[in-house]
């Protein structure tokens, strides 16, 4: 019971706080007085129907518009394995093809490079300050700019938190240990650890394990404690590294715009609030679950060695980040905009964090 009246809760305050954000209303063109009109949707999703507590978070909002919404809005949630296309979501948006998809936007340069900073940059916000960026630091303005090009409404979707910085076979001394090295890396780090002579590629979730086992790659970044132990890869790759490439990689809904200008003006009210509060749970029990998964790993997984690159190859690697960003931006007026406008906000925010939680947290190991 106390779980159901503290969702009732978070979402009536929600209701209030995302009809504040303007440049996400549509226009609300359907006919409101359809009072009893019921309307479906389709969501792809990039992940796998087992892949907790990604698959999760568009599962729950579907369940919660439903219910807000007297059962008018039903979304039906296809994972990848009935689609068939995990990384090719935001195509199956913009097409029409899928009313809307849960996904990372980094998995997309290729199609658009803007579509990497709404997920994560190296060396980048933590999950904190993202969403602060995002929700009051004109984040959601500038990935609306972004995506309408696409068709495409978005919105936030859950943040991973600061992820780890992969599973290696081999130990990383230099940065000369990257040379050769398959990885399995996706958005702007993999263009960084492409300098250093390694080979990045991206490969869906669902097929990390069997790559890594058979050699078809060297090593992966996936998430952290609350999803890679159990995708098993301590027992082929026994090195564990910290993050750097994704401090706080946020997840999003995507939607076509023309599937949600049909929808009545309360319905789209409530789509939103449901993806919010969604959203925010993935994020929260991102937390917990790697709480909880680094404990269990230190029993059940004692051969594995968390280390952290050492500071020579760090500083590389973010020598590298800062050129290429710097040639990304004079070449691109969006990525400019884009980029100055994240790093303004997370100097402030940092200046607060540092002063704040890192503080608090040297002081009181």
């Amino acid at each position: 019971m106390l779980k159901k009246i503290t969702l009732v809760v978070a979402t009536t305050l929600l209701v209030t706080a995302c009809g504040s954000n303007s440049e996400t209303a549509g226009s609300g063109s359907a006919d409101s007085g359809q009072s009893d009109k019921v309307y479906k949707l389709k969501l792809a999703a990039t992940w796998g129907p087992t892949l907790t507590p990604f698959i999760d978070a568009s599962q729950n909002m579907a369940k919660m518009a439903e219910e807000m919404s007297n059962g008018r809005l039903k979304i039906q949630v296809d994972p990848s394995n009935k689609h068939k296309s995990p990384l090719g979501i935001l195509d199956l948006v913009k097409s029409g093809q899928y009313d809307m998809g849960h996904t990372a936007t980094y998995y997309y340069k290729g199609k658009d490079l803007a579509t990497i900073p709404f997920t994560a940059m190296p060396f980048g916000m933590t999950s904190t300050e993202q969403q602060g960026w995002m929700y009051y630091g004109g984040g959601l303005e500038l990935m609306q700019k972004v995506f309408k090009p696409h068709n495409i409404v978005a919105f936030p979707g859950g943040n991973t938190g600061m992820q780890m910085g992969g599973w290696f076979k081999k130990e990383i001394n230099t940065v000369d240990d990257f040379k050769g090295l398959k990885m399995r890396i996706p958005g702007f780090a993999g263009e960084v650890i492409a300098e250093t002579g390694a080979v990045p590629t991206t490969i869906p979730g669902g097929e990390l394990y069997t790559a890594l086992d058979r050699g078809t790659i060297d090593a992966l970044e996936w998430v952290g404690p609350s999803m890679d132990i159990k995708m098993g890869f301590h027992k082929i790759a026994p090195y564990y590294y910290t993050g750097w490439h994704e401090p706080g990689a946020e997840l999003h809904y995507l939607v076509n715009d023309k599937a949600y200008d049909k929808l009545p003006a309360d319905l789209q009210q409530i789509l939103k609030t449901a993806m919010r509060v969604s959203a925010d749970d993935m994020s929260v029990r991102t937390q917990h679950m790697n709480a909880e998964f680094l404990a269990q790993m230190k029993t059940e997984a004692p051969n594995v060695q968390i280390k952290t690159m050492p500071p020579a190859v760090l500083n590389e690697l973010k020598a590298i980040n800062d050129r290429l960003v710097g040639d990304m931006v004079n070449e691109s007026p969006m990525m400019k905009e884009i980029i100055e406008s994240q790093q303004a906000y997370q100097t402030k925010a940092r200046n607060w964090g540092k002063l704040a939680d890192y503080q608090y947290i040297k002081d009181n190991q």
